[in-house]
Parts: C-alpha cells; sequence; structure tokens
C-alpha cells in the first residue's frame, strides 16, 4: 500500500514500533527534513533471514522510502563473538567456515525489501578486525562491570549459578562501535536488542559524535508460539518456496493471525480490525490464514505464485492429494517402513520417525489412515504424508 508523504512519516514512526528512543529527537529530525543514515545491523547466525528479522528490515524500508540512507551492516564479525541478547544460556561462537556459509545469499535476501542500489551494504569485519587490544580496551571504559551485570539475561544467569563469558560482555561494545563507523542518525532493532542499541549511543557520546535515536520494533512469535527465532526452528523465512510459505502461515496458532497480518503482511489498522471483527463473529481461522498466507506470501513472491501457493494447499491438505513432485521411494515389500524413510532421508533417525508415529503424525494417504502400528512394514505401493508438509511416495518393486 502507498501512504501519502505525512502519514509515510507518521507510519515510520508507528506501525510495528515498540518504543523510540529519544521520541522528541527523531520527531524533529524527521520534520526538519534532514537526510539521516538509519542503520541495522543482523548478525548471520543463519543462512535464511526470517519474518521476524523481516520487520525491521520493512523499517528501514520506509525510511529509505522518506528519502533517508540505510546503512546495512552484515556482523560476519560480531557473529564471532555471539550476541548474549535474551539469551538465557552462553551462545556459542561460530566458526569462519559457517559465516560464509550463511551470508551467501543475505544481499539477495535484504534485496526483496530495501533497495539496494539506494543503500550502504557493510560487512562489521572491514572495521572490528583491525581494532588492536588498546583500542578494545578504550571500548570497554564506557561500561562498567555493574551495568553489565545487571543486565536482565546476565542478571537471570548469574542467579542461577550460570557460567557468563567475558566475551558475551564484549559484543554490545561492538555493535556500538559499528554506529560509531558508519554515522548512525538512527538505528533500528528488536526489543531485545534494547541493550545494545543503546550501547550505542554511549560509545558515540565517548567519540565525540552525535547520539543515534532508537527505533525498536516489535517481537514476533514463530509457528510454535515462541519467540521467532532459527535456534529454535521456529521460523517462517523470507526465501521460502511459495508453498513451504503459505504452508508455514497456516500453522501459526489462531491468536496470532492479526499480528501476523499487521506486522508481516504489513497490512493497514483498519483491515487488522476488520480480521478481528470475523474472528469474533465466528469465521472459521482457517479461512483467515488462508488470506493471510495468500498476502504473505504476494508480498515476497507475487500474486501468481501466492495464487499457485494457495490452489497447491488445498488440494493436499483440504483434498488430500498428493503433490506430484514428491519424493519417490522404491523398495521391497516388507521392508521395515521406518528403514524405508530413514535410508532415503525422509526422516533424521527412528527416534524421529517412532515419535511422529506415536503422535499420529505418519498418514498413508492410500487408505486414508495414521500409521500407529509399533513396527510397520511396507505392504503396497503407498502415498505417505509425513509430518504437516513432507510427502513420500512408497513404489515396490515387483
Amino acid at each position: 500500500m502507498v501512504y501519502p508523504d505525512k502519514e509515510r512519516k507518521e507510519r515510520a514512526l508507528s506501525w510495528g514500533v515498540e518504543e523510540i528512543f529519544v521520541r522528541e529527537s527523531l520527531e524533529k529530525k524527521i520534520e526538519s527534513g534532514d537526510l539521516l543514515r538509519v542503520k541495522l545491523g543482523i548478525d548471520p547466525t543463519s543462512p535464511n533471514i526470517h519474518l521476524g528479522r523481516a520487520i525491521v528490515l520493512w523499517k528501514l524500508r520506509e525510511f529509505q522510502d522518506l528519502g533517508h540512507t540505510v546503512v546495512f551492516i552484515v556482523g560476519d564479525f560480531t557473529a564471532r563473538i555471539g550476541d548474549p541478547s535474551d539469551k538465557l544460556e552462553k551462545r556459542p561462537t561460530l566458526s569462519l567456515e559457517e559465516i560464509k556459509k550463511n551470508i551467501k545469499t543475505y544481499r539477495a535476501q535484504v534485496g526483496k525489501i530495501i533497495d539496494l542500489k539506494k543503500a550502504e551494504f557493510h560487512f562489521n569485519s572491514r572495521w572490528l578486525s583491525r581494532l588492536k587490544f588498546a583500542e578494545i580496551a578504550e571500548l570497554a571504559e564506557c561500561f562498567s562491570v555493574q551495568q553489565m551485570s545487571h543486565r536482565r539475561n546476565f542478571a537471570e544467569r548469574m542467579e542461577r549459578g550460570e557460567e557468563i563469558s567475558l566475551r558475551e560482555f564484549l559484543y554490545p561494545l561492538m555493535q556500538g562501535y559499528d554506529s560509531v563507523k558508519v554515522s548512525a542518525d538512527v538505528e533500528v532493532g528488536g526489543f531485545d536488542q534494547l541493550f545494545n542499541l543503546k550501547a550505542g549511543r554511549l560509545i558515540q557520546k565517548h567519540y565525540g559524535k552525535k547520539e543515534q535515536d532508537i527505533v525498536v520494533c516489535q517481537m514476533l512469535e514463530g509457528t510454535d508460539g515462541r519467540k521467532m527465532s532459527s535456534s529454535w526452528g521456529n521460523v517462517i523465512n523470507v526465501s521460502d518456496s511459495p508453498e513451504d510459505m503459505f504452508g508455514k502461515v497456516m500453522s501459526i496458532r489462531d491468536e496470532l493471525i492479526p499480528k501476523y497480518l499487521n506486522l508481516c503482511a504489513r497490512a493497514g489498522e483498519e483491515e487488522v480490525n476488520s480480521f478481528k471483527k470475523e474472528i469474533s463473529s465466528g469465521t472459521n481461522p482457517r479461512d483467515l490464514k488462508m488470506r493471510l498466507a495468500g498476502k504473505i506470501v504476494a508480498l515476497y513472491h507475487g500474486e501468481k505464485k501466492a495464487s499457485r501457493a494457495n490452489k497447491n494447499f488445498t488440494k493436499t491438505f483440504q483434498k488430500k492429494e498428493i503433490p506430484k513432485k514428491a519424493e519417490e521411494i522404491i523398495v521391497d515389500i516388507g521392508t521395515p517402513l521406518g528403514d524405508a524413510l530413514l535410508n532415503a532421508g525422509a526422516v533424521s533417525s527412528r527416534s524421529e520417525f517412532n515419535r511422529l508415529r506415536e503422535a499420529g503424525a505418519i498418514e498413508n494417504m492410500t487408505k486414508g489412515e495414521k500409521i500407529t502400528k509399533e513396527r510397520p512394514v511396507v505392504d503396497g505401493p503407498m502415498a505417505l504424508r509425513i509430518g504437516k508438509r513432507r510427502f513420500v511416495k512408497i513404489i515396490t518393486k515387483k
């Protein structure tokens, strides 16, 4: 949706926003017509950018559409330190090989949302890897041990007697130094990043720079109701295929429909309220999620692919038709089903197969029944649905 200039400015300060620090300062800057440098940093802890992270990318795009300069930073150095934000245990470091693998498609994924031709794209290893020990010691002077130890997740871990690495204390220093290097006027981030975002202000002040204002965006729950996180695997990625994206949206909890409509489909207040009224009036949540999934898929893949994903979902899950591209496995009659699926890579282990079987999550679509026997065997050709979105055709040898 395209908004008039005044509404676009208001939306930049309101849509998906949890908090602005300092609001008066940022409002004055925007109204004055100053061109701002708006920063966002993302660590490549996963090869994919999920819809939770996309919220802050869309916030960047809103500022970009107002004429401001977007400064996107890939934290290829900070990923090696590990962001402790909202983590209740020590975060493992990533190897250089893992980081290189993860960042391969970051530019393309970010480019789905922001206009890269009008944006700056940096890797923070370019300056952080060159810091000498004396410079790191100067950075460390910006914070006290008390400030770090009072951070909520650190305080909780200390109360439980769990280890906190000095490495974790370094993370906000590095992120704050990024703001110095790119001369950020504004930094956007998720609510779990608030401590790190404010660290940027302290470090900018230490180096005699103007302090950045901060736009804190709302957090998004994943498909299991917890905060969307690559670590938990409850994500919907901007790079997911239209079919996968559609199916994952259909699996979210019903109470999250309005929030996803607002934060992921970028719908306006009027449309969100309309959905809420339909929910209250008893409209089937499945029907609302079908519309929601179509909107989100269209945003990233276009209307045609969204329509195709809708039809595919309807065929597969409502009419119980197996996809034409489902993997085919050729085995002998009498082969233990668990072995057949494990050897084909359709399940990762026998324990996963047993867990899915016991939960009733393996369905023989040929017979229209769930496989619950303790040691099922292949007794003929069958089409299987494993979980919600995995499909396998089993063909028996003659």
